[in-house]
């Protein structure tokens, strides 16, 4: 696929990612404020942090909405990537946000411990089948674009993360109702943070390797290396390779080349073109760089 039809591709992908998000977000909004008034009115911290929960769902589907639009804005001579990286940062941004989060579902946990509280269990059994109902609604309709957009990947693991905690909220209400053991609801508190830690981990640690412009997970510029040298026998040895990220699915290379002497006098250009596609259909790479250079020349950087 050539840059400008990737690029095509991408901006009719976002506009239906927008129309996604903005759905979601309505709904999830909804269900916080349920969910605050259930709390409030059960006396559930589980229903409470929960709420939190879905404050920071909004506040991520609303950033990556805002990741959205500025990602559309064309590039520029100044911004020759253009703003792609609006969704990256927007992820990595919604990751940070659940650590202080964390924090408060936690210390209102050990505090529900030292002091455990009466509970309505049949009306937080109520709200938290709401809550997963809604949550469920969010997870269809989110499905399938959590695989090209990282940003679109950060909400839909919070809405996977909320069912969850719906789903534990539901059972700890069952058992409170027969059996009137409130300590559940702290109990499923944790179980709501350790859900939310590990979410948030993996986009941490996906969107700093783009911030960064680490090598794509799972691949290895040795073995494009090795790869090109088998398939293209003109090409003598590789040198300053660089392969990034600018999002997922968007990979760039670029790479120093020098031919052997014997086919030095082969069509470069057409030679660099050959080697361009094969990096596009084996590797996925939207856009390579490679030059070649004299082989007396001194390089700074052997991969």
């Amino acid at each position: 696929m050539s840059n400008n039809a990737y690029t095509d591709h991408l901006l009719q992908f976002r506009s239906v990612e927008r129309k996604r998000l903005i759905l979601s977000l309505s709904i999830t909004l909804i269900v916080m404020i349920l969910e605050i008034i259930g709390g409030l009115a059960t006396n559930s911290i589980a229903l409470i942090s929960d709420a939190g929960h879905m404050f920071t769902h909004s506040f991520a589907i609303g950033l990556s909405l805002l990741a959205n639009f500025i990602a559309r804005k064309p590039s520029c001579h100044h911004k020759t990537f253009g703003m792609y990286r609006a969704e990256v940062l927007a992820a990595f941004i919604n990751g940070i946000i659940l650590i202080p989060i964390v924090g408060f579902i936690l210390y209102e946990s050990i505090l529900r411990f030292i002091n455990p509280q009466e509970i309505f269990g049949f009306y937080m059994l109520i709200v938290a089948f709401v809550g997963l109902g809604v949550n469920l609604s969010s997870i269809i309709i989110l499905q399938g674009s959590q695989n090209v957009s990282l940003n679109v990947r950060s909400v839909f693991y919070h809405m996977i993360a909320d069912a969850a905690s719906s789903i534990g909220i539901v059972i700890a209400a069952v058992i409170i109702i027969y059996t009137g053991l409130v300590i559940l609801d702290p109990i499923v508190s944790i179980g709501i943070s350790i859900i939310i830690i590990y979410w948030a981990y993996g986009i941490l640690k996906e969107s700093t390797r783009i911030l960064l412009e680490m090598a794509p997970k799972g691949m290895n510029i040795n073995t494009i290396r090795e790869d090109l040298k088998k398939n293209f026998p003109e090409i003598m040895d590789l040198y300053n390779a660089h392969l990034w990220t600018i999002i997922p699915n968007m990979l760039i290379y670029s790479v120093h080349i020098k031919l052997n002497d014997q086919l030095r006098e082969a069509n470069q250009e057409e030679l660099i073109l050959k080697m361009n596609d094969f990096l596009s259909k084996n590797y996925k790479i939207i856009e390579s760089t490679i030059q070649i250079i004299p082989n007396d020349a001194v390089e700074t950087c052997n991969i």
